[in-house]
C-alpha cells in the first residue's frame, strides 16, 4: 500500500469513494423495500434483503481499510493534517450509520413478505413519509460525496418533517382502527414502519452532523425544537 503523504491522500479518497458506493447501495435497498411493501412484490423484497450481505461485507472492508490507513500513517510518520485525519474518522462513523440504516431497510422488506399484515391500502400520508425518507437519504449521500454542508443542513431540518409525518400516520391509524376500517395487524405495521422511517432519518442526521463538522468545524446539537451549531475547529 502507498505510504507516502500523497499515497495516504489517495487512500483517503479511495475510502470516500467506497463510502459513496455504500450509500448508494443502502439507498437502493430502501427504495426496493418500500416498493416491495407498496406493490406487494416479494421479488423486490427478497432482493433488498439479499443486499444486506454485501453491505455487511463492505462495512467490514471500509472499517479495516480505515484502521490500516491510520496505523500505517502512524508508523510511517506521514504528515496528515487535521482535516485529513477527521476525514478518516468521518468515514468510519458514516460507514457505521449506513450499515444500521441498511438493517432498517431489511426490516421493512421483511414486512413486505408478511401479506396478512401488509394488506393495505396504505394511506397517502404514509407514502409521502416513505418518499421523504428516501429523499433524505439521497440528499445525505450527496452531501457526503460532495462535502456539502448546505445540503447536510437541509437533511437536519428534514428530520422534523419525518416526525410530523409519523405523528400524523399514527393518529390516522388509530382513528381508522377505532372505526374498524383497518385490522389491528395493519395498524401495528403502520406503527412499526413509521417508527423505522424516523430511525432512518436519525441515521441520516447523524451523518449530516459529520459532514458539517468536517467541512465547517461546527458541532451540531439537537434541541427540542431546532438544530444548534457551535464551535469551530482549527485547520492544520
Amino acid at each position: 500500500m502507498p505510504t507516502s503523504s500523497e499515497g495516504f491522500i489517495q487512500r483517503i479518497e479511495s475510502l470516500k469513494g467506497d463510502l459513496a458506493g455504500q450509500g448508494r447501495r443502502v439507498q437502493s435497498m430502501l427504495e426496493a423495500a418500500f416498493a416491495a411493501l407498496f406493490d406487494h412484490n416479494a421479488e423486490r423484497a427478497n432482493w433488498a434483503i439479499a443486499q444486506d450481505d454485501e453491505v455487511d461485507r463492505v462495512d467490514v472492508a471500509i472499517e479495516q481499510a480505515s484502521v490500516a490507513l491510520l496505523t500505517d500513517a502512524t508508523r510511517q510518520g506521514a504528515e496528515l493534517d487535521a482535516t485529513q485525519l477527521r476525514s478518516v474518522l468521518m468515514v468510519v462513523k458514516i460507514n457505521n450509520e449506513l450499515e444500521r440504516a441498511a438493517d432498517v431497510a431489511v426490516e421493512i422488506a421483511q414486512a413486505a413478505l408478511t401479506p396478512q399484515q401488509a394488506s393495505g391500502p396504505f394511506p397517502d400520508t404514509f407514502r409521502v413519509m416513505a418518499n421523504s425518507v428516501i429523499g433524505i437519504l439521497r440528499d445525505c449521500n450527496t452531501s457526503v460525496a460532495r462535502n456539502n454542508p448546505q445540503l447536510a443542513n437541509i437533511v437536519l431540518q428534514s428530520q422534523h418533517a419525518v416526525t410530523a409525518f409519523k405523528d400524523a400516520v399514527l393518529k390516522q391509524a388509530q382513528e381508522r382502527l377505532a372505526k374498524g376500517q383497518i385490522t389491528p395487524e395493519f395498524a401495528f405495521l403502520l406503527h412499526d414502519i413509521a417508527n423505522q422511517c424516523e430511525v432512518i432519518a436519525d441515521h441520516c442526521t447523524n451523518i449530516a452532523e459529520q459532514v458539517i463538522y468536517l467541512t465547517t468545524g461546527a458541532i451540531v446539537r439537537h434541541t427540542q425544537t431546532s438544530w444548534v451549531q457551535t464551535g469551530r475547529h482549527q485547520t492544520g
